[in-house]
């Protein structure tokens, strides 16, 4: 098995400014984190493919990271930002393909959590960019708060031919114990044949200083339950995971939630089968 670290992220401050970074809490991810930083962590762990994510909604982010994918082998895919309600938007993925890099581009992501409208994922102009995603082939990753999960369910079964890519668990209330209704909306999403959930970002949702496995346990055991291991991969959630856990932390707890018949699948194969790494 070669591990697939299908989510982390790269920046460079001196590129770009990181507007979410604000506070005491998150100051520690003020620098820069790149390739360099997270390679020899990825080799100690047996991470043989990774998949890069976007962090910012700016246009110039996703051709740098096409460009850097090209350049280090230990980028598999790139989950980029397009604005989905530009009226061109098939012919701007197209454009993004032709890019150095191009062939990389795995799917579409944009920061719902920050959207006001708990139902944006249903606005006409939004699902028309969804339908050129599935158009051209690629998915769609789902960064959403809770409250936001219905929203996800109705825009899934409206598109069954798109893959929906639920990131971090639908960040469920970790840190407080609380299981609904995030239980009930996540099991909602994943009774749709079309979704895939990440196994990342539990460590920041949960107490940074105490967390346990077992306080991640009842999390990951309704997303494993839910979705099945064929619709789960595993990510690190790198560099932000930093705030809980080291790189190497991250993986062993998700090792521990996981069944040692099901690492091939969770931590392999639905992310090389979603992604077409």
């Amino acid at each position: 098995m070669t591990i697939v670290d299908a989510h982390h992220h790269v920046w460079d401050l001196s590129v770009r400014d990181q507007d979410w970074i604000t506070g005491p809490e998150l100051a520690p991810l003020r620098r820069d984190f790149g390739v360099g930083d997270l390679l020899p962590e990825a080799r100690a762990a047996g991470v043989g493919r990774t998949v890069v994510v976007q962090t910012v909604t700016v246009p110039e982010e996703t051709p740098e990271l096409l460009a850097l994918a090209e350049r280090h082998e230990l980028i598999a895919g790139v989950v980029g930002w397009t604005d989905l309600t530009r009226p061109d938007v098939a012919a701007e993925l197209a454009r993004l393909r032709e890019l150095p890099g191009g062939r990389y581009l795995k799917g579409i992501r944009h920061q719902v959590q920050g959207e006001p409208d708990p139902g944006w994922l249903l606005r006409p102009d939004v699902r028309r960019g969804l339908t050129a995603l599935e158009e051209a082939g690629l998915v769609y990753d789902l960064v959403v708060l809770p409250h936001q999960l219905p929203a996800c369910v109705e825009a899934a079964a409206r598109h069954p031919g798109l893959t929906f890519v639920l990131d971090h668990l639908g960040k469920p209330p970790i840190a407080s114990g609380a299981r609904e209704p995030w239980e009930s909306a996540v099991r909602a999403l994943a009774a749709l044949p079309n979704t895939v959930c990440k196994l990342s970002g539990m460590v920041t949702e949960a107490d940074h200083a105490r967390w346990t496995v077992e306080d991640l346990r009842p999390y990951a055991d309704t997303v494993l339950d839910a979705f099945g291991p064929a619709r789960l991969m595993y990510g690190s959630d790198w560099p932000v995971c930093t705030l809980a856990a080291s790189y190497g932390q991250v993986l062993d707890a998700a090792r521990a939630l996981t069944g040692p018949a099901d690492h091939t699948q969770i931590f392999e194969r639905t992310a090389v089968r979603v992604y077409g790494l």
